[in-house]
């Protein structure tokens, strides 16, 4: 596709209202650190966050919910166990799912669990370079811990080429953020420097473009809409604060206020 076909930040702002007036419902298998602001982006946004994690239940919640996020912060057997069987039951269901691949490459059975949930065909896998590069197999990763330690823009090689091999639309977030799929890059900028200050504001991402992905059937338009609308509302949120501390709470104020001239102004999407 050409460049043409990129979404627009009016397309984003179509989305943020469609997630507004139909209030998706969000199953989110998320980690401890993340799950109150990512329940509170999804209010803020107008979705429905639902924190399910349990073996016997996550199958049945599926069926349910509009989307499934399955985030690999925190680990243990019987979260992995979760986690395959909430994507299979995505899977089975036509249900759109979202990875967010946490630490990818920073140990090897976080590496394997990333790989073997990036097999089970995702709409989108949302990370940042490191994590991208690692679950894409490819040198350079270098992750610091659970941070990445290059630049979004080395990982997009790497994500197309992740794309191709999993049919996932890759989100890659970072200063500049980048969303491809196997014919089409979009740069999306906006955000601010303190939100990677704040633990859990990445993680709450993944939460938002699951939302957008329950109310359109692309999901490269709804990976687009939602990091713009985000950066849109990290740019608001970091005027006037007086740290890292203050963002949760303004960035889910910008949310939720967040109008199609708050967009326009803070948020900018370009090929790339």
């Amino acid at each position: 596709m050409t460049d043409t076909a990129l979404p627009t930040l009016d397309e984003a702002g179509r989305l943020r209202d469609a997630v507004r007036s139909q209030g998706p419902l969000v199953q989110n298998i998320t980690n401890y650190v993340a799950m109150t602001l990512s329940a509170n982006v999804l209010l803020a946004a107008g979705a429905s966050p639902a924190m399910v994690h349990a073996e016997e239940e996550v199958a049945d919640f599926v069926k349910i919910a509009s989307a499934l996020v399955v985030n690999i912060g925190t680990l243990s057997p019987s979260w992995v166990s979760a986690m395959v069987i909430a994507a299979e039951a995505a899977g089975e269901g036509g249900k759109p799912w979202v990875l967010d691949p946490v630490g990818c490459g920073a140990t090897p059975y976080r590496t394997e669990t990333a790989r073997r949930l990036a097999s089970l065909k995702p709409a989108v896998i949302r990370g940042n370079a490191s994590e991208i590069i690692a679950l894409a197999g490819a040198s350079g990763a270098a992750p610091k811990g659970v941070d990445s330690a290059v630049s979004s823009q080395a990982a997009v090689g790497p994500g197309r080429a992740l794309a191709q091999a999993t049919g996932a639309v890759i989100a890659i977030t970072g200063e500049v953020d980048f969303v491809v799929d196997a014919t089409r890059t979009a740069a999306i900028e906006g955000g601010d420097e303190l939100m990677p200050l704040s633990t859990g504001v990445g993680c709450a991402l993944s939460g938002l473009v699951g939302a957008y992905a329950a109310v359109t059937p692309d999901p490269f338009a709804a990976a687009v809409a939602a990091l713009a609308v985000y950066g849109a509302a990290g740019s608001i949120a970091a005027r006037g604060s007086g740290g890292p501390g203050d963002i949760p709470a303004r960035l889910c104020n910008a949310l939720h206020r967040m109008d199609g001239e708050d967009l326009r102004a803070n948020a900018t999407i370009r090929p790339a």
